[in-house]
């Protein structure tokens, strides 16, 4: 199957459906309403609340939900074919994260640009609140260790990375003192922030950096282990430091590198004529878990990610202009997540190898799969890069800087939000010192992370990285299943029809349980009392996610069936 044909049937696809499925949604489900004045308006405060155009705001929406995710999910899950991982990615953008991304902020807008958790108290219940800040906290607590796990691989793979990534963080640096101190446009500085970022990739081939001659061979400190240590103490302080120090400015750039990435792969495509020699459906060797259900936890982001929630509701609610633009802001950001996903399939398919048996090297269980999986997008879009004229060596360290920079920014927010919740349990717990303790509250953000990215067992560096990804992936489609909930009775209490959110947050409910209770009984089974207890425990906040969903819609269905007036619902919409 040529990749370019796949491309060009995926763009179609897309464009169909933020034509008719987007506009069914904003028009029958979430009724958007061009004269409502927007948090953005009634709230301005200039700081947080701020009127921004649409084209400006799916930019900044875009980037802060594209990561490494999307590209780490997609480049594992084609083990099991090509044709399972494309179709989830496909309709699981269209009819499951249009859906989850466009509502969230839609339902935030509504009601004061609140945040989906004080939403979860709100239009469910305050168990809901408790129930999203218990996931939230093991959501990230995964996010950050998986991906500190990427970049620590990607560092000891390629060390002529090294440089350029730490060049970074004083450019970055720079350019916000720039912009903050001169009041001067972003465009112009982070521009300039790409060139020299890519410039100094002659700089990392000249001085690569390895921590190999101090490091283990194996135990607690090997190579991988000592720059994960390293990265967390770095993450400790930079989720200290005010965000427009290092964090904006850094998206800046990685703002850039995402559309540049993404305008390697398509014209790699183009020009290479490249074709998928992975199968379409690719046979589960023994003791590899089957794609049904673990294809739909694996492809969490790129496909339908809870993560994007947060964002919707916490920051890009606060700065939409017109409610109308939620439709082109939330759904067509979803659709750009969904074709880096797709970018990434083509990469471990297509860029990879010339023939399917190579293929089959490549890919020949899961645990090979999962371990490999980035180093595999790295080496494809150096192929693809390849097709345009970029030496390989240059296309390699670039792809590298590419993923490594995103989960850079993944876990310098990560941790932060980690920080607040930690703060908010605290809070509720009534753990004052913890509450408000800034640097306490940030250590145990940081040490719970660091000791999942750490703990022995697994293989010879600790847990095979598609273990603890699909963690990951349960704990972040519950989140997306937590805020499928409150759009679901949101949309329920104003009398519409909420089957377009309920299809995906049931199937989603459904998938991760069987996925939990799965691996539940093999690490029982393999006397694994680490990762038994903590999928336990998930599996015990995805049955109280359900319990609560179903009471909240019943008492909204009842309600309208009633037609009684949702006092909630009233007070939410005329404090707006």
């Amino acid at each position: 199957m040529p990749a370019i044909v796949v491309a060009l049937v995926v763009a179609v696809l897309f464009y169909l459906g933020y034509r008719y499925y987007s506009s069914y949604l904003a028009k029958k489900v979430y009724a958007l309403d061009p004269a409502f004045a927007t948090p953005a308006h009634t709230m301005r405060d200039g700081v947080d609340f701020v009127p921004t155009n649409k084209h400006v705001l799916f930019g900044h929406h875009f980037t802060s939900v594209a990561g490494a995710a999307p590209i780490v999910g997609p480049a594992i899950a084609v083990f099991w074919g090509w044709g399972p991982a494309l179709a989830w990615v496909v309709l699981g953008t269209i009819f499951a994260a249009g859906v989850h991304d466009f509502g969230a902020l839609a339902v935030s807008v509504r009601h004061r640009a609140k945040s989906i958790g004080t939403l979860a108290r709100d239009v469910i219940n305050k168990r809901a609140r408790t129930l999203f800040l218990l996931i939230i906290f093991f959501l990230l607590t995964l996010v950050n260790a998986v991906f500190a796990v990427v970049i620590g691989n990607l560092f000891v793979a390629n060390p002529e990375a090294v440089l350029p990534i730490v060049l970074e963080i004083p450019l970055a640096i720079a350019i916000g003192q720039y912009i903050y101190r001169t009041r001067s446009p972003a465009l112009v500085p982070s521009i300039v922030g790409v060139i020299l970022l890519y410039a100094s990739i002659g700089l990392g081939q000249l001085w690569p950096i390895s921590l190999a001659g101090i490091a283990a061979e194996d135990g607690l400190f090997t190579e991988r282990n000592i720059w994960v240590i390293l990265l967390f103490a770095y993450t400790f302080i930079a989720s200290r430091i005010p965000v427009w120090v290092l964090l904006q400015p850094r998206d800046y750039i990685n703002s850039h590198q995402l559309f540049i990435a993404l305008g390697v792969i398509g014209l790699g495509i183009i020009v290479g004529l490249d074709t998928i020699v992975a199968p379409a459906f690719n046979d589960t060797p023994e003791g590899s878990p089957h794609w049904f259900p673990f294809l739909f936890i694996t492809i969490a982001c790129g496909a339908i990610s809870g993560f994007h929630s947060l964002v919707s509701s916490g920051t890009t609610s606060k700065q939409l202009d017109k409610e109308t633009d939620a439709r082109y802001v939330g759904y067509l950001g979803a659709v750009g997540e969904g074709s880096l996903a797709v970018g990434a399939i083509l990469a471990c398919t297509a860029g990879i190898v010339a023939t399917t048996a190579d293929w089959n090297a490549a890919y020949p269980d899961f645990a090979t799969a999962s371990d490999g999986a980035v180093g595999n997008f790295v080496n494809g879009v150096a192929h693809f890069a390849g097709n345009i004229g970029v030496p390989l060596t240059i296309g390699t360290i670039f792809a590298a800087i590419v993923v490594i920079s995103f989960a850079a920014t993944t876990m310098d927010t990560g941790v932060r939000l980690q920080r607040y919740i930690v703060q908010e349990i605290a809070d509720i717990v009534g753990a004052k010192p913890v509450a408000r303790n800034v640097t306490l509250a940030t250590a145990i953000a940081v040490i719970v992370p660091l000791a999942m990215a750490l703990l022995p067992g697994g293989g010879e560096q600790g847990y095979t990285f598609g273990v603890l990804w699909q963690l990951f992936g349960t704990t972040n489609q519950l989140t997306a299943g937590l805020a499928l909930a409150v759009i679901a009775v949101w949309v329920t209490k104003n009398r519409r029809n909420p089957i377009a959110v309920l299809v995906p947050l049931v199937f989603l409910l459904v998938m991760t349980s069987w996925a939990l209770v799965v691996n539940l009984g093999n690490f029982i089974g393999e006397g694994d009392w680490v990762l038994a207890p903590l999928d336990a425990i998930i599996f015990v906040l995805a049955i109280w996610l359900i319990f609560e969903a179903a009471v909240a819609l019943r008492k909204a269905w009842l309600s309208t069936r009633s037609g009684g007036p949702v006092a909630a619902e009233s007070e939410s919409e005329s404090e707006s």
